[in-house]
């Protein structure tokens, strides 16, 4: 493996402080199935459900052995695929800057690795099929917040596909696994969402803030509360459609038309990524020092940065579905 100028010891450590930064980023890698794509061996990752076995109901025929029936599996497939980002870094800086800039720089870099890998996933999973609307049956007639009835739909929808709940997580602390949760739906909203998923008249059964929850968990730093049985966790990467919804504003945010929010809610194994702290498909950094080169005569320059394989797939879209609504002005 090579790191530049800096050794594998230097280069776990600097991977750990990416990873650090990277965490607070990975509100849907938390919640996904991840898997280690060990090295040498494929850039395609392949995920297995065996189906369902439909109950017997026929009692046995004494002394009859009756026949088996074979199993049936869901194979998904996603292709590995190589991410990165680098910054340059000059000697002056590094002989007179008073920071520790590749300290700081590793941490910043982190917080893009983990923002790479959030996107990943939710461009990939804001793509399913099962959707609810806050009004009406088409996105283009959208000009209502997100409400309870919509909320309970969602959760009705994957009941009735049998989606579990989610019930582990990913630990905060990078490599160390998963740790188990309350079990519940999770959704993926927008800050903005906040303040309608407060309103008492959208929600007249109350939201509970994450302030409340007394001796209750929050299952990370970005989690805003709870309706039933679901716990709402917030990113700004998850961007609205600009003008996607109606013209007829309604007290909503938008331009010309509602600017229309993909709220995401998913129970277990409902999506899979792959793990940035391990195997080939792991976090890399990589440091190089100014040095003397033809290119660079006068060893002016350097540059720290980070390389990574991802990928993202959905393996039961019935488990997930995707509520898209306006947010209020």
């Amino acid at each position: 493996m090579e790191y530049g100028d800096i050794t594998p010891r230097t280069a776990a450590y600097a991977v750990d402080k990416m990873l650090e930064r990277a965490q607070p980023q990975l509100n849907m890698a938390k919640f996904a199935t991840l898997t280690t794509v060990p090295k040498g061996k494929t850039k395609v990752c392949k995920w297995r459900r065996y189906n369902r076995i439909a109950a017997s109901t026929t009692p046995l025929t004494e002394g009859v052995t009756p026949s088996g029936v074979n199993p049936t599996v869901t194979d998904v497939t996603a292709t590995l695929a190589q991410y990165g980002q680098h910054v340059q870094i000059t000697d002056v800086i590094l002989d007179t800057h008073e920071d520790p800039v590749l300290t700081e720089l590793s941490a910043t870099l982190g917080q893009t690795a983990g923002e790479t890998q959030e996107m990943i996933i939710y461009n990939v999973i804001k793509a399913g099929t099962q959707v609810q609307y806050s009004n009406g049956s088409a996105r283009n007639t959208l000009n209502t917040a997100i409400n309870a009835n919509t909320c309970r739909k969602a959760i009705r929808q994957l009941r009735n596909q049998d989606a579990k709940p989610v019930s582990q997580m990913l630990k905060a602390s990078p490599g160390q696994g998963t740790q188990p949760i309350p079990k519940c739906y999770v959704a993926f909203v927008h800050p903005n969402v906040d303040m309608d998923l407060q309103n008492t008249t959208n929600f007249p059964n109350g939201f509970v803030r994450v302030q409340n929850y007394g001796t209750f968990a929050p299952l990370c730093d970005n989690e805003l509360g709870s309706f039933e049985n679901i716990r709402f966790v917030s990113s700004t990467l998850y961007s609205p459609l600009a003008n996607a919804g109606s013209a007829t504003l309604n007290g909503m945010l938008g331009g010309t038309n509602v600017d229309v929010y993909q709220s995401i809610v998913t129970g277990a194994d409902a999506y899979a990524s792959v793990d940035l702290g391990a195997g080939s498909s792991g976090l890399t950094p990589f440091v190089v020092s100014p040095k003397h080169t033809d290119s660079d005569p006068y060893a002016q320059r350097g540059k720290v940065g980070f390389k990574m394989y991802s990928t993202a797939a959905i393996l039961n879209d019935a488990w997930m579905t995707r509520i898209e609504h306006g947010v209020t002005a």
